[in-house]
């Protein structure tokens, strides 16, 4: 199990890695283009640029945000629950979301298909859409992943 645990971890942080990496430079496009557009030279595309960049860097954060446990949690009922009643909630809320990402994955992997088959791509760049819909799909398959583990290890008693 600690090498499954250990596999999964790196892979969240390879994925953070692709996230704070698109991050830094959707923050330096954003700030040459102010700097051109303020010159009268903006950088053509940047809209689309921003928006796709986006899209990766929220979708490759997801799972080693999981991992972490650093999204938002409302906990002030939770906790007034008994031990193995909050652990019961804590598996089914991994195994809706397990389903959820599934459904998001598959259907993202088939739009990226269909995208690919009809060549879309962005206005401006041409840049081709189905790329970002393919790596969307596979950080919703690595939130799997972790929420797989992670049901395991609230299973197991190791945390909640």
């Amino acid at each position: 199990m600690e090498i499954v645990l250990g596999i999964v971890e790196k892979l969240s942080k390879l994925m953070q890695v692709v996230s704070g990496a698109a991050l830094t430079c959707l923050m330096f496009l954003t700030t040459a283009d102010v700097i051109g557009r303020t010159f009268g030279h903006p950088i053509i595309g940047t809209y689309e640029l921003v928006g796709l960049g986006g899209a990766i860097v929220i979708g490759f954060a997801m799972p080693m945000t999981s991992w972490t446990h650093g999204h938002i949690s409302v906990e002030a009922l939770y906790e007034k629950w008994p031990k193995n009643v909050q652990r019961t909630a804590s598996v089914a809320t991994r195994l809706i979301g397990i389903v959820l990402f599934m459904f998001i994955g598959w259907n993202l992997y088939k739009l990226g298909s269909d995208l690919r088959v009809a060549r879309e791509v962005t206005l401006t760049r041409q840049i081709p859409f189905y790329p970002v819909a393919y790596g969307l799909a596979f950080c919703c398959f690595g939130q799997i992943l972790v929420l797989v583990v992670d049901s395991i290890k609230v299973m197991g008693g190791r945390h909640e």
